[in-house]
């Protein structure tokens, strides 16, 4: 008889994440401590789920990209799980609300693992009402990603805005992740 359970990605943080503000290139923006897959944990057919929220705020009609990262837990970012298109944001926005969710399948494990994956994002257009949802990742040549399974892998969220300023900020909520076999 098999039994299947699914796990949380700990650790958990405790508190929403710090504004992130003055970057231009891609980075993680997450609450501390990021979660992480321990190692040997995902093999074939293991399921992964990500689910990530939070809010922006502009000068201007900055672009910017969301996505979900894989890594190590000193937030060095080794591959993009699934990023969304370079958008134009509204406006000044102040505190706009912002949620991305991505569900995936590990096709192969080991040190050239490979996991499938595929989700959608949305971004606040007003301080209560969201833009049109969009795929993540942008492309079906994005959604396959070389994983290494043997070591642990850190997992984040991933942010980057086409013009520096002090305005253009965001945070990130809240993230939870879960993976089962």
């Amino acid at each position: 008889m098999d039994l299947y359970l699914a796990e949380p990605m700990v650790p958990f943080a405790t508190a929403a994440g710090t504004a992130f503000n003055t970057f231009t290139t891609r980075k993680s923006v997450d609450p501390l401590p990021v979660p992480v897959i321990p190692a040997g944990k995902l093999r074939r057919g293991s399921k992964i789920h990500l689910k990530a929220w939070g809010e922006y705020s502009t000068t201007g009609t900055p672009t910017m990209r969301l996505g979900f990262w894989i890594g190590t837990r000193a937030l060095s970012i080794t591959a993009d799980l699934a990023v969304t298109a370079l958008a134009a944001t509204v406006s000044g926005a102040a505190n706009f609300p912002w949620w991305m969710e991505w569900d995936a399948i590990v096709t192969l494990e080991g040190t050239s693992g490979s996991i499938v994956g595929q989700g959608q994002a949305q971004l606040g257009a007003t301080i209560s009402t969201f833009s049109s949802e969009t795929p993540i990742p942008i492309t079906q040549a994005l959604r396959t990603v070389t994983i290494d399974t043997t070591i642990e892998r850190a997992v984040g969220v991933s942010c980057e805005f086409g013009a520096s300023s002090a305005s253009n900020q965001v945070i990130v909520n809240g993230m939870r992740g879960m993976y089962w076999n």
